[in-house]
Order: structure tokens, then sequence, then C-alpha cells
């Protein structure tokens, strides 16, 4: 593979000496289960009542069903699951309903439910796992961590990042979708839903105290600290207007939180799996001095209410954990009296209880629970996940008179669920405003649609794109990221004949962000396509390539989101990709991105130097026409759609190689593994790399050629590439890069 110098993402494979001629052994052939419909327990004819219900959303109201979910335990808080329709009694408002729908649903994982999705860290002298990407029907659970940045205070932004880093090393399991969200940070891309642990750390690292939120140092306000400056005012009315003043902005901060969620909850609508959000936060206040604070309660109902027509159950978990509720170090009382001491004390212990409980009111009323008191925060979100194991699916027809419309209000309708056997406890949503689901979504607009598909965690729809991003760095220049996308001509919708020509007409918008959830850049255009009808087929056969460049001025994390739109058929798909940005300046081995090809792109070299990845298939298939070959578009770097027995050439610079002092040449070992479902199914020899006679030692292109098994099963890999650097220190010398690739009958 030759290496432009000016631009340095690798696009041009060639044969070489140094080529690897490997083929993976024979892999055991795995179907690719769906997430299998949920597991029933019940009698024959209910088996029959629910046996739709895979076609339903978990939680519905509407004016012909309203259908909620219930957990069932034991007073050991052990699941029960043998129970059956006669076992419950629901109401609403206190009224019995006559139950039409019934089941249970398993959302326990099976051994071949969901690929693997592996730790990122591994051992010191071990390549990082690439991570799955995984499809709507193997998700088993959708999880938002949200930190509630707005309210936390320092030490408890530092418990919480520890318990977010043991979940994602530890606790979060295959088929889980999770997202990492801050209240305060509002909803960026790398705080999207995710089966990709780098992303997830990457929003870790952003998880800090928000000085401009209401949370202090400690857990609570400090007491006293020195005279007031009152401007007239006596002590005790300066004391009031400021308790006054903290109230007022607490509340504000606390409806911002409950905004946030708000927001999150309506992106969890249409996601897949058990879902839920776990809210880390120091609490909100529903009460205060034996008063409703009605703004936040009132906020509160209607996230309740979202939260239960979503299917989201919400659980909290105080981040303060277990506190003192008299005195501490950081308190100032020389100037008070023991009756002010004593005042503040209690006003301390009455904030924990109030703020506790409003965490409880919305944890309990969308069928979750709270966890307060405890300093293991990592603990409490285990506990969580364990009650993410299956639930009953109960159904009535509701009477008109719940979405009845009085004095142009819904009424909140107050459900509750029963269960006869004595011993056992349930679990379920407690309520909903008497409109229909019908009602709650709105007309999607053109600009709706594009956002819905940018925020997806799933690549495509209705448009199938394939999407390659790149990291490269040249000297002169600097990082940058350079991304394909390959758009698939059959979903594009074109005119009828005129004057000989077919026209079409499609809308794409390209974001890029930034570790810290910022807009890096962005890019919308619209594209009028006109194509001869004689070559219209050849267009659909190969479809057609859009390129990004963006320039990276520093390194970190990066997402490249992009949707693309069919103006005429208004169908929307959509593609994303995360790609790390090293930085090279610390001097460290490092790799940039692979380009890897289903055809020999050699034989492009006898023509023209390429520097595009783009070009280089279309080089590559030029020269293969000329050949009399079959023109194969789908195996090009862009698609990446490759047959079994097929040679595979892979291509990447190596940056930063340290160099013997001696022979001023570099001491590299390279490997190459072939990986499904993140589970490794061929790893070949590590063999030493001769970096030849290159003018930049710091910048050398390294390519292989790999031949996929005749006996490997279809379904999506990944290649990865392994560096060692034997003269660099133990903690650098090794790096790795990845590419997935699908393999076809």
């Amino acid at each position: 593979m030759r290496f432009s110098r000016a631009i340095t993402v690798v696009l041009l494979l060639v044969a070489s000496a140094l080529a690897q001629q490997q083929t993976p052994a024979a892999s055991q052939q795995t179907k690719d289960n769906q997430n299998a419909p949920a597991k029933e327990k019940q009698s024959a004819k209910d088996k029959k009542e629910s046996s739709a219900r895979d076609k339903e959303d978990v939680v519905r109201i509407s004016v012909t069903l309203v259908q909620i979910d219930a957990v069932v335990t034991d007073e050991k808080g052990r699941f029960v699951t043998d129970l059956e329709r006669g076992d419950f009694e629901v109401f609403e408002d206190d009224r019995r309903q006559h139950l039409t729908n019934f089941s249970y649903i398993s959302t326990e994982p099976t051994p071949r439910e969901a690929p693997s999705t592996p730790s990122t860290r591994s051992g010191r002298n071990l390549p990082l796992v690439p991570p799955v990407r995984l499809r709507p029907d193997q998700v088993r659970r959708t999880i938002a961590l949200v930190v509630d940045d707005l309210s936390m205070s320092f030490e408890s932004v530092h418990f919480v990042r520890e318990s977010l880093k043991k979940f994602v090393d530890e606790q979060m399991q295959p088929g889980d979708l999770v997202a990492i969200i801050r209240t305060g940070a509002g909803i960026g891309a790398l705080q999207q839903f995710t089966t990709d642990k780098r992303l997830l750390y990457a929003a870790i690292e952003r998880v800090r105290w928000n000085m401009m939120g209401r949370g202090h140092v400690g857990a609570f306000r400090r007491i006293g600290g020195g005279a007031p400056a009152d401007g007239g005012l006596g002590a005790e009315e300066f004391q009031r207007f400021k308790d006054e003043t903290e109230r007022a902005r607490e509340d504000a901060f606390s409806v911002g939180t409950l905004g946030a969620l708000n927001f999150i909850v309506r992106g969890l609508k249409d996601l897949p799996g058990r879902k839920s959000v776990i809210l880390l936060s120091d609490g909100f206040e529903l009460f205060r001095a034996r008063e409703q604070n009605y703004k936040v309660l009132d906020a509160v109902r209607r996230l309740v209410d979202l939260a239960n027509r979503a299917s989201v159950i919400v659980y909290t978990i105080d981040a303060r954990g277990l506190q003192t509720l008299g005195l501490t170090a950081a308190d100032s009382t020389a100037s008070m009296s023991s009756q002010e001491v004593r005042r503040q004390v209690d006003n301390r212990s009455d904030h924990l209880f109030n703020s506790q409980g409003g965490l409880g009111y919305l944890a309990y009323q969308t069928g979750g629970f709270f966890v307060r008191n405890t300093n293991d925060i990592a603990g409490g979100i285990n506990r969580v996940l364990d009650d993410q194991k299956g639930y009953y699916l109960l159904g009535y027809i509701p009477e008109q008179s719940t979405f009845k419309v009085v004095q142009g209000r819904r009424k909140f309708h107050k459900i509750s669920v029963k269960v006869k056997r004595a011993g056992l406890r349930v679990r379920s949503r407690t309520g909903f405003y008497g409109v229909p689901d019908e009602e709650t979504r709105p007309a999607e607009t053109p600009a709706q649609q594009i956002v819905t598909a940018l925020t997806s965690p799933f690549t495509s729809g209705d448009i199938h794109l394939k999407l390659t991003s790149l990291f490269g760095h040249d000297p002169k220049i600097g990082s940058f990221m350079r991304s394909i996308m390959h758009i698939d001509a059959r979903d594009i919708s074109f005119s009828e004949e005129q004057d000989g020509w077919r026209k079409g007409e499609v809308n794409i918008v390209a974001f890029t962000f930034g570790d810290n959830g910022q807009v890096v850049d962005s890019e919308g255009r619209t594209y009028n396509l006109s194509v001869r009808s004689d070559g219209l087929q050849k267009l659909m056969d190969q479809g057609f390539v859009y390129t990004l460049n963006v320039p990276i001025k520093k390194p970190g994390g990066y997402q490249l989101r992009v949707a693309v739109r069919d103006a005429r058929t208004e169908r929307v798909g959509s593609a994303n990709q995360f790609i790390e940005v090293p930085d090279i300046g610390k001097n460290r081995l490092t790799l940039s991105g692979l380009v890897i090809s289903g055809y020999d792109l050699s034989k492009a070299r006898k023509t023209a130097a390429t520097e595009t990845a783009d070009q280089a298939a279309q080089q590559a298939a030029s020269v293969r026409e000329g050949a009399g070959e079959d023109v194969e578009p789908m195996t090009s770097p862009a698609v990446r759609m490759l047959r079994r027995g097929i040679d595979v050439d892979y291509g990447f610079l190596i940056y930063n190689a340290q160099l013997d002092p001696k022979t001023k040449q570099p001491q590299l070992e390279t490997q190459v593994l072939l990986l499904k479902d993140g589970k490794q199914v061929f790893a070949g020899k590590v063999n030493p790399f001769n970096a030849g006679e290159q003018p930049d030692l710091k910048h050398i292109p390294a390519t292989g050629r790999l031949r996929l098994g005749s006996d490997l099963a279809p379904g999506e890999y990944v290649l990865q590439v392994v560096v060692i650097d034997k003269l660099a220190k133990e903690k650098y010398r090794l790096a790795t890069q990845w590419m997935d690739f699908e393999l076809v009958k």
C-alpha cells in the first residue's frame, strides 16, 4: 500500500514482501439469534390472548387498551414468575378493572441471545477489544445513567465517577445499550446510547463538579461563615432573605434537572429493550415546610406520565450516601447562638428528608425504587440491574370517562396493582394523564425526521448507509478525520424518464461532535441527482460515495453522525462512528485508521497514485474493468461486503515508532486478528515488521493480506491489527486499530 505524504490516511493497498498470507481456521457457524419473544408462564388461554404481544409497546395508553407492567417479588426480594391472571387485581381511581391482557415477560439473557460486550480495558500487554455493534433485536436492556450535576456536590461527583467506571468495567452485560448523560450538559453526541465502552469512558471523563449548579463542596450548605452584610436588615431578616433566595435557586435547578430527564425519556421512547433511567442525584424537594412545591411537583407529574407512556422505569440513587446531620468541620458557628445553630441543623435534616422524598416519589411513580443512605453507589446500580430480570404485562379496556376533558384539562388517573397471594410485593406504574397515545404523537416534519435519525444509536433505516471514518496525521496539516459514506442508490427514488434522464433529490446532514458533546463541524447539503436512463442500473448496483474531511485541532474522542433523506419519498437513513484521536505530539506508538478492501488494489499503482479511499475504490474498479475482470464495488473500502474465500488487503500508517540508536531503524512486530460478535475466531502469527527504506520513519506505511476461510459463517466481522514496538516503554509499546466488514454468502 502506498501512503500520500500530503494526506496520511491509508488509501491504496499494494502487494509487498511484507504482506501476510494467512487463512483463518474454520469457525463453527452460529445463527444470529433475535431476542426471543417474552417468556410466558401462564395458562393456555392467556397465551392465546397475549400472542400478539411482541408487536405491541410494553406500555400502552389508548382508548382501546391501557397496558402496564408490574414486578413481583417475595419477602426476600426474589422474583416471582409463576403467577397467573387470577392472582392480580388492577384499580384505576379505586375502581377495579377487568384484565383482558396478561403475560410474563422474561428479559434474562440466553447464552446465544446477544453478542458479548467485552471491556475495552485489557491487560497492559493485550490489545483493546473492538466494540460490538448491536442490532435492535439484540438489545436486552437500554440503560440511561443520568448524572445530575445540576444538583451534585463536589464530594458526590467523586464517588459517582468511580461507580460509573465500575459499571462500565464490570457490570455492563451483553445486550446492554447504555448512555451516560449529565443534566447540566445537554445531550451531546458522546452521550448517546451505545455499546462502545470507549465512548462511555469519554463521557465519564466529562463528569465533573458543576460550579454553576446548586451543589456545594460538601453534601450540605455550609452553616455560618461571618456576619451578614445586611444593608440595614437585621441578622434574622437577612438570614430569611438568604434562605428564600437559595430555595428559589434550588427550585430553578430542580426544574432544569426534570426538564433534562424529560428530554432523555423522549429519546428512550422508540428504543428497544427493557428501558430504564438510573438517576444519580443529591435530590430535589417536592414538599417544604409541610407545603407542596407546586412548580417542581407539576414537572415531576408530567415526567412520570411521559415515562409511563415511553415504557421507561426510573430508579433513583442518593449520591450523597450516608450522611451525618450534625455540625461539620466546614461549619462556622462562633457568632451564632445555640438556638440559631439548632435551627440550622434542623433545617439541614429537613432538607435531607425532603430532597430524598423527591427522589423516592419519582422512582415509586414509575415502578422503580429509591436507593438511599448507602455509600456503595456501585452496589445500588447493581440492585437496579438485578431488577431487570422480568415483569408481568397487564392490560384492561378503559372506560370512556378516562379520556374525558373537564374544563379544558385532562385528569390524572391513579393506578394500583395488587397481588392476592400472601407475602408478595408488587411494584408498578402508578398513574397517567387521560390523553391517548395517539394524541401525543405529532406529525414529523422533514427536520424532525433528520433529528430522529441523527440521534438513533442504530445504523441506517429505510436508506442503507455504510460509514467509514479514519484518523490520520500529516506533519504539515496536523491530525484530521476523513469519512466516506456509501449510499445504496436502490433506496433512492428517481423520477420517470424525461429526455433520457432520471432525477432524484437527497438531503445529507452530518455532525461531528467532540468529547464534550459540542459540535466540532457540521455540514448540510441538498443534492439533485441526474443520471442517464441507460446508466441507472449501474448506479443502482454500485451506489455512490459522499466524502467528509474534518481537521482535528486537539486529541480526544470524536463521533460523526450522518443522516440522509430522500426528498421524494421522505425515507431516512443514518449512520454513526466513534473515532479516538491520539496526541501525536506525545511521541507514543500510534496507528492511523485501517483501510480494508476485498480486491487487490496493487494494480491501481500502475495507472496513478490515489489519495482517498473512494478514489482508490474507483481506480481499482477501472483497472479491473480494463483487465476484463468483474467489477465488485461492494468490496471497496467504503462498503466492505466480502465473500468467503476472498483475499482481503489492508493497510495503515504507523506513527512514532522508536528507533534503535545504532541502526536508526524501528523494531516492530505485527499481528492480525479476526473477531465475530466480540469473540476471536482467528489470530495470526506475531511477525517481525520490516520498515524498509522509508524517508520518514515517523510515518511508516504498513500493508497486509488475509484470506477469509471458505467455511466462515456469514455475518458481521471485525479485522483488527496489532503493532508492538519492542523499543518503547512497556506501557506504550502496543497500539491497535480495527475496521468492521460484512461477510456474505
